[in-house]
This record gives C-alpha cells, sequence and structure tokens, in this order.
C-alpha cells in the first residue's frame, strides 16, 4: 500500500514463533504483511497449522533470552502457590458473521466473508466504501428501549454481547438471584468509545447547545458500556473498562482473570466492543491511507499475508466471555468451554504506531505470558494472527475479543478455521505452516492469542482445554 509506513508486522510473525517455531521457519515468515498491518491490529497469524508438541524447542531469538537472564528458560513451570483456577463457561458475541457463538464460528469454518459495501451512510465520495459492518442487529429484549435510543452503538454491542454470554452460559434468572453480585464484575473496554455520539453532539453544537444529547458525554466514554451493563445486573464487584487501541479485549480479559485468581471475584464478564463505522472513523482511517480500496469485490478485501493486499478492512462488533472460577462453576453445574491458563502484557516503549523493529516487546510479552500458565512453549500448537479478518475485518478494540471466542471454539470443537483470499501468498511465508482456504482437524493442547495496539501495547492470553 503507497504511502504506509513500513508494515507492522515485519517483526511479528518472528516474535510470535520464538514460541512455538524453529529459527528457519521464523526467517521464512519474517515479512508476511498481515492485512491489519498499520494499525496494531490484533494480530493472530492466519490460522497456524497444528503442530504437535513432541519436537525439540529452540529458544528463538536470542535476545529473549537476555530479556530474562534471571528466570532461565521460558519452559520452567509456575511455582507451587495454590492459585484459583478460572474457566470460560460463557462466550457472547455481536459480529458481521453472526450473533451467537456457534453461528459465528460456523460461518468462520465454512469461509464466509462478512466484508461489504457500507450501507449505514453514505460513503460515495470516500476511496474506500467496504466494511465489517452490521447490517442486522436488534437490542430487543437485551437493552431497555429508551437507553437504547441514546446509547453509542460500542454500548448496544457491549450489553447485549455480555449478555448473550451469561445465557450463553447457563445463566438463568434463579442463578443470577443466588449469585453473590459482590464477587461479580464487569471488564469490557473499547478502542474508541461512543465516537458517533460525541460526533453527533459537536455537529448539534454548531447550532446550540441546546441540541446536544445530555447523555452525550458519559455515553462517549470507554467505561460507561461497563458501568451500565453492571448497573442493569446488579454486580457490584470491580467495573472498569481498558482502553489499549487493538489490544483492548486482550487486557481486560487478563485483567479479569486476574481479579477471579487472586480471590476478588468469582465470576467477571470481559472482552471488548467498537463500532467504529461511521463518517469520522472511516475518514480518518482513509486519511492514514491504512484502508482498502478493493470496493468492487469486498469479500476479497481483506487479505492478510497476501502480495495483493492493498489495506486492511474496518469491522465492528463485540466479543466477550464469562469467566468464572472453578469451584464456583462447578457447584452451579456449568458447561466449562475450557480453561484460561494466563497471560501478560508489555511495553515496546518505542512509537506511537510502529513496532520496535526487533521486536523486543512482543518477545517479552509471549515469555512472561508462557510463564504465568505454566505452559512451556512446545506445548503451544495453535498460535493465531490476524487469521479471523479475512472474513470480519479487523474490529480494533474487539478484535481479540471476538478472537478469544474462535480460540475456544477451536479447542471445543477440534476444527480451526481457513483463511480465505490468500491466493498469492508473500515469498516469505511458509504455506506450509498455514491453514488453506478450507477448514482443519486440530486437537488444540495450548491456544495462544496476541493482541497488539498503537502505543506499543502488547498482550497475550492463553487457553486450553479443561482437563
Amino acid at each position: 500500500m503507497a504511502g504506509v509506513a513500513p508494515p507492522l508486522c515485519t517483526w511479528l510473525v518472528a516474535a510470535c514463533l520464538s514460541a512455538a517455531c524453529d529459527d528457519g521457519e521464523k526467517e521464512k515468515l519474517r515479512r508476511h504483511g498481515g492485512a491489519g498491518g498499520m494499525f496494531g491490529s490484533s494480530r493472530r497469524r492466519p490460522g497456524a497449522r497444528c503442530r504437535g508438541g513432541g519436537g525439540r524447542a529452540r529458544s528463538g531469538i536470542p535476545m529473549a533470552v537476555a530479556l530474562h537472564p534471571e528466570r532461565g528458560a521460558v519452559e520452567s513451570k509456575k511455582s507451587e502457590t495454590k492459585q484459583r483456577r478460572v474457566v470460560v463457561t460463557g462466550m457472547g458475541v455481536v459480529t458481521p458473521l453472526g450473533h451467537d457463538p456457534d453461528e459465528f464460528y460456523n460461518n468462520l469454518l465454512q469461509g464466509v466473508s462478512g466484508i461489504s459495501e457500507i450501507e449505514t451512510f453514505d460513503c460515495s465520495n470516500y476511496p474506500t466504501r467496504i466494511a465489517g459492518e452490521i447490517k442486522s442487529f436488534s437490542t430487543d429484549g437485551w437493552v431497555a428501549p429508551k437507553l437504547a435510543k441514546r446509547m453509542d452503538k460500542f454500548m448496544l454491542y457491549l450489553i447485549t454481547a455480555g449478555k448473550k454470554a451469561l445465557e450463553n452460559g447457563g445463566i438463568t434468572e434463579e442463578i443470577m438471584n443466588e449469585l453473590d453480585k459482590s464477587r461479580c464484575g464487569v471488564l469490557i473496554g473499547s478502542a474508541m468509545g461512543g465516537m458517533k455520539v460525541f460526533s453527533d453532539a459537536i455537529e448539534a453544537l454548531r447550532i446550540s447547545y441546546k441540541k446536544m444529547n445530555p447523555f452525550c458525554v458519559p455515553f462517549a466514554t470507554t467505561n460507561m458500556g461497563s458501568a451500565i451493563l453492571a448497573m442493569d445486573l446488579g454486580w457490584m464487584g470491580p467495573n472498569y473498562s481498558i482502553s489499549t487501541a487493538c489490544a483492548t479485549s486482550n487486557f481486560c480479559i487478563l485483567n479479569a482473570a486476574n481479579h477471579i485468581r487472586r480471590g476478588e471475584t468469582d465470576v467477571m464478564l470481559c472482552g471488548g466492543s467498537d463500532a467504529p463505522i461511521i463518517p469520522i472513523g472511516l475518514g480518518g482511517f482513509v486519511a492514514c491511507r491504512a484502508l482498502s480500496q478493493r470496493n468492487s469485490d469486498p469479500a476479497k478485501a481483506s487479505r492478510p499475508w497476501d502480495v495483493d493486499r492493498d489495506g486492511f478492512v474496518m469491522g465492528e462488533g463485540a466479543g466477550v466471555l464469562l469467566l468464572e472460577e472453578l469451584e464456583h462453576a462447578k457447584q452451579r453445574g456449568a458447561e466449562i468451554y475450557a480453561e484460561f491458563l494466563g497471560g501478560s502484557f508489555s511495553c515496546d516503549a518505542y512509537h506511537m504506531t510502529e513496532p520496535h523493529p526487533e521486536g523486543r516487546g512482543v518477545i517479552l510479552c509471549i515469555e512472561n505470558a508462557l510463564a504465568d500458565g505454566g505452559v512451556a512453549k512446545e506445548d503451544i500448537n495453535y498460535l493465531r494472527v490476524n487469521s479471523t479478518k479475512s472474513m470480519t475485518g479487523h474490529l480494533l478494540g474487539a478484535a481479540g475479543g471476538i478472537e478469544a471466542v474462535a480460540a475456544v471454539q477451536a479447542i471445543r470443537t477440534g476444527w480451526v478455521h481457513p483463511n480465505i483470499n490468500l491466493d498469492k501468498p508473500e515469498k516469505n511465508v511458509d504455506v506450509s505452516i498455514l491453514v488453506g482456504s478450507q477448514k482443519e482437524r486440530c486437537d488444540v493442547k495450548v491456544a495462544l492469542s496476541n493482541s497488539f495496539g498503537f502505543g506499543g501495547h502488547n498482550s497475550s492470553v492463553l487457553f486450553a482445554p479443561f482437563k
């Protein structure tokens, strides 16, 4: 894409694969050029092909050892200190591919594209006129009508996905009444917040402040979605949101899990939501010259790793997990979808939008995540960067949320979804380790999901089958 800064992804795969690949594989993938390159997307390598954990692991980039000489190899396990276990018992999504976790994942498995022409507003004068836009969405039964009329879409997506996660997790009204609500919390973030509410307020102000939505300030803040959801549920535990650009969801998931691990809560709703497909959102990314202009063929526009990519495609929606302390989940007879093993954060401390050229922050993050989860790098056989984006577009702060749902679904179903539009891979991409145009069987041992965002925010989270 002409005029765009060097892709963020030139270092990403080498860094991520220090956890699961040998040096030869990393070199082949150093210059993959994913579709979400410039914008610190929640980069998950397009559906990495399953690899067993029996082979000899290598240390990867030498710097990875130098970063933690006192800890030794990343393979070292957790201390014997007993820690509360965290499991996934519910999932909720609002996406361009459906608003049910099974419908969403089945569409991913079938390679269905959710990219289409934008219909919400007239963008005929924009060079980009396509996105992963949600065409059909109703808040009926999920959000009070009076609030639904005034809320920003990011809040509507958030509240709906959150309540769907509760429903999916079997939290009936009876069970809800029995919960200790002082030990239940909500931590669902947003990268962009209420952009539409704020933009509308500015337009109203051009006429008079009297024309402004009286809720424009609270409904524009990123925390208010979590706050309204907690009020609706009566949950009095930790309630806040984190905004770390496209790493937002993972930051929220790990922090929520840590509240449970430390014994502060028993139940947490966590994830991310964003609704950036509005004139100011589209215009801002167009101004950065970051978006695909393949308007004549929307379904082919999002092309991670492909030579003919010309930018990323915006998406919108929300992804929420219901996390629960293991014994609490067992006591109420919950179905356990997967176990959350651990995760980590780090900062590149290098540049506002570009990553460190040697991937130091990413390596640090992945190493710390493995150590936190007590996972040896050879145990990971499902490493994901960007894989859903070929079909959903990039959901910014919600990307990690729906990708966490996809990772859990891969664990549940034993299937990993394909990468579409990978017709002419970059010459340095080893296609033998990528899932092709069809879904593939995979007995997931440990799934690693990474998200990286503007500001040098790095995050990694680990999921595994519950045993």
